[in-house]
């Protein structure tokens, strides 16, 4: 049965997400889609779902949502606080919204992204083939107190809760990157001290890009002032005019003339982009055949993150018709064979 989402409250950028557009670059619109892709194929998984679809990102902050109908829901990327009807609700999970609950989601406690996906995904209208949000391009918009959205109904009702074991990437660390068309700019002592510095996520930062905090002399580059635009992707290492980096996010421009130092690869980005202001970010160059063999397709992906999924154990006090469950069964008197 299909329903509708409505958004009681909203922390300042919640928006409707997914895997983004693809084919626009010549049309100067950037990929967009979630900040965090490997969260929303982690909700595909837990789901039990064929592929990703569109679901409501929270920057930093959540919001209040109910629903119209039940539905399973995951709750994936940066760890938030979450409750259902008061009872708190764990993250890296499903779990089952019943029609008219209110599902509350705090500030993060850990990263910057979190998500919560609908098993029968938000249904609003695709612009250019995808439903996500892209507030640089004024596609979407963000969401409000009294907001109501489409959702698709849920294939699946009754699958059990599951919960998903994930790695820490929300608190910055190693960072693996590739040279780039303007790399070889950049002395061979500036690149070594590009990777020898601890740089820090900076306050400063959205869906474009991250600016790295850092100590000591800016990163020039020889010729920089000359350098003809060309094409700029998510994870390229920009630097401003004045030496300062950024690592660019799904809502970057599409072509730029200042000097990229190298390219965090697809597979290490959801960790910059993750990292909370403050946690460390450290630098390592890598082959491009290294990069091939960290990099996973997203159906391959997706497959190895269901198999990892698991139903998720619930404490009997929280189970209140736990009564009503059959808890053994195949049990008899034992007397049935008496008269044979």
């Amino acid at each position: 049965m299909s329903g509708r989402l409505t958004i009681h409250s909203a922390g300042p950028m919640v928006t409707v997400q997914d895997m983004g557009r693809s084919g626009t670059l010549s049309l100067g619109l950037s990929r967009g889609g979630a900040a965090d892709r490997l969260a929303l194929i982690e909700a595909a998984a837990l789901l039990g779902l064929s592929a990703p679809v569109a679901a409501i990102e929270m920057a930093g902050m959540g919001g209040v949502f109910s629903t119209d109908t039940p539905t399973r829901i995951a709750l994936t990327g940066a760890p938030m606080r979450a409750t259902l009807d008061g009872a708190p609700l764990d993250w890296h999970g499903s779990h089952l919204l019943p029609a008219g609950a209110r599902l509350e989601i705090g500030p993060v406690t850990r990263g910057a992204y979190g998500y919560v996906c609908f098993a029968g995904g938000i249904e609003t209208h695709p612009v250019l083939g995808s439903r996500a949000t892209h507030v640089n391009a004024g596609l979407g918009h963000r969401l409000a107190a009294g907001d109501s959205l489409p959702l698709g109904p849920d294939p699946a009702p009754d699958t059990p809760a599951m919960a998903l074991p994930v790695e820490d990437r929300f608190s910055g660390g190693e960072i693996r990157i590739v040279e780039g068309p303007q790399t070889r700019l950049y002395s061979s002592a500036i690149r070594a001290r590009f990777t020898e510095t601890g740089f820090r996520r900076s306050t400063h930062g959205n869906r474009q890009g991250v600016r790295l905090d850092f100590e000591g002399e800016p990163f020039t580059a020889e010729g920089q002032l000359g350098i003809v635009s060309d094409v700029i992707i998510p994870g390229d290492i920009q630097m401003t005019g004045d030496g300062i980096p950024f690592v660019l996010g799904p809502e970057c421009q599409t072509i730029g003339g200042y000097p990229r130092i190298g390219a965090v690869i697809p597979a290490d980005l959801p960790r910059v982009l993750q990292a909370a202001p403050h946690a460390p970010l450290q630098f390592r160059f890598v082959t491009l055949e290294e990069a091939d063999a960290a990099f996973t397709p997203e159906a391959a992906l997706l497959k190895r993150l269901r198999a990892a999924a698991e139903p998720r154990i619930r404490d009997p006090r929280d189970i209140a018709d736990l009564l009503g469950y059959q808890l053994i069964s195949g049990v008899t008197a034992g007397d049935e064979l008496k008269g044979d």
